[in-house]
């Protein structure tokens, strides 16, 4: 008995001075980040091809869109973009008048800029005019190929601070037409006193449904199609900064009857 014991506390004492093996830190690294590149290349890849999250940071498209509402933008309708080139992959939809659409801004004017350096920002809007289209408004109505296209937003600048003359709407002038049978062009453009024009080929122009309280294509010009981002699809977000409780907005001022809105 008193052998066997010994050569029990022998192989116990024997392996417990045996070091375990154990993996190197260099390695279980390894192992981590090689666990998460797949997680994170399907989260990257379907952000830039498939869909996108996009906040609405202004009142620019009330009332479709309201401050605050949260929602995906669909990068297939218009072939999403490849990252860190000028070209897109083919979409399964053309762009077209009355689109809500996502894009990269052309570069803007210091003046009208969100901040300083925010020169090309993602911005969403609607498309009034595509290539071939000529575009005029009078007395704040915008008419589109001889229609009238009325304003989505009841909200209208009084004439006294909407007509008068911008400096920075002086580019309309490089597209403009003269005789035809919209009369001729506005010498010195105003908010709601320009053209008429002609949107060039390969180009949108893309106006706020709140036409008097926007930044659109009527100061930058029009958007390339190149700039096209893509379309929102349904609001799954949405609070107002304005109401609830302070630093707590996002929790006590959710608009519940805004969650599921389809975008049109």
């Amino acid at each position: 008995m008193g052998k066997s014991r010994r050569k029990r506390a022998a192989r116990i004492a024997a392996t417990r001075s045996t070091p375990v093996p154990r993996a190197s830190l260099a390695v279980r690294g390894r192992a981590f980040i090689m666990s998460i590149l797949p997680v994170l290349a399907i989260v990257i890849g379907a952000r830039q091809l498939l869909a996108e999250p996009y906040r609405i940071p202004s009142g620019s498209m009330e009332p479709t869109l309201l401050v605050g509402d949260w929602l995906f933008v669909n990068k297939l309708r218009f072939g999403p973009h490849i990252p860190f080139t000028s070209r897109d992959l083919p979409g399964y939809a053309r762009p077209e008048r009355g689109d809500v659409a996502v894009f990269i801004s052309p570069p803007q004017d210091v003046t009208i800029r969100i901040s300083p350096d925010q020169v090309t920002p993602t911005l969403v809007k609607r498309i009034v005019g595509v290539a071939g289209d000529t575009l005029l408004m009078r007395h704040g109505q915008l008419i589109v190929n001889g229609t009238d296209v009325p304003s989505p937003n009841a909200f209208v600048l009084p004439d006294t601070a909407a007509d008068e003359p911008q400096a920075i709407f002086a580019w309309q002038h490089r597209i403009e037409i003269r005789g035809s049978r919209f009369g001729p062009p506005v010498s010195t453009p105003s908010l709601h006193e320009w053209g008429p024009l002609v949107v060039p080929s390969g180009t949108f122009f893309m106006m706020g449904d709140n036409r008097d309280n926007s930044v659109d294509s009527r100061y930058y010009g029009p958007v390339p199609r190149a700039n096209l981002r893509g379309t929102p699809m349904f609001v799954y977000y949405s609070y107002d900064s304005e109401r609830g409780v302070d630093y707590f907005r996002a929790v006590t001022a959710i608009r519940w009857r805004r969650l599921g809105t389809w975008i049109r």
